[in-house]
């Protein structure tokens, strides 16, 4: 890897919109370190990127000594200029019928895990003169949608830590972004509701050109929130 270019760590990148701009950032020459819990989905994605552009770093974004570990691990050879926090999880079920655990899963994986790659991150984006945090968030903090309490909860949750933090950090050239798609083809669909609705729903790759536009345009301006929604409507 060229540690003059532009280095970006991805979480979720084994699959869905993680993928997806984990391959857009390649292909404008950045350097990419991807995380996931899947390791054989990361390993598949460093031979279709090349290993020239990807280092692959195992990681569970729940738990902050596994984070901390990654980002020590990242920096000891590269920087660090742009965070993309994608990885998440969800369960489709009412507020009833949520079990506690998978609760606690959601917000410590979409809401705690962003929280301690941010927390990671923030020195370093500092001492280096800024840099760039890309939140992946979802429309339900727009609009509400049933059978997704939780899930919703842990994304209204980022949102409203990283608004706040937009506004700390601005004088430190550190621009944070929030981008809030409508429904995306990805694994997090069961695979009856992508048969059924996938026509409909935006592909990965839409969402990962838009993402690496936003990281693109510099100048003195910061895109803080980006709407995406299909153009068909909500699913």
């Amino acid at each position: 890897m060229d540690k003059s270019k532009p280095g970006i760590w991805i979480t979720g990148a084994s699959s869905g919109i993680g993928k997806a701009a984990a391959k857009e950032f390649a292909s404008v020459g950045c350097n990419i370190f991807a995380s996931s819990r899947r390791v054989n989905e990361l390993e598949k994605l460093k031979k279709e990127i090349g290993s020239s552009q990807v280092d692959i770093y195992p990681c569970n974004v729940a738990s902050q000594t596994n984070v901390n570990q990654t980002f020590k691990k990242i920096t000891a050879e590269f920087p660090i200029n742009c965070l993309v926090n994608n990885a998440g999880i969800t369960s489709f079920k009412s507020a009833e019928e949520n079990s506690i655990k998978e609760i606690n899963d959601i917000i410590n994986s979409n809401l705690l895990g962003s929280i301690y790659t941010i927390k990671a991150v923030l020195p370093f984006m500092k001492k280096n003169g800024g840099g760039t945090i890309i939140n992946v968030l979802s429309f339900a903090v727009k609009k509400t949608f049933i059978n997704s309490s939780a899930y919703t909860a842990s994304k209204m949750g980022l949102e409203g830590y990283t608004n706040v933090l937009r506004e700390e950090v601005r004088n430190y050239n550190i621009r944070v972004l929030n981008i809030i798609p409508g429904a995306t083809e990805t694994p997090m669909w069961g695979r009856d509701v992508r048969e059924k609705e996938g026509s409909r729903m935006m592909n990965t790759e839409s969402i990962a050109r838009i993402m690496v536009s936003a990281f693109l345009h510099k100048d003195n301006v910061v895109t803080e929130e980006i709407v995406v929604r299909p153009i068909s409507g909500d699913i």
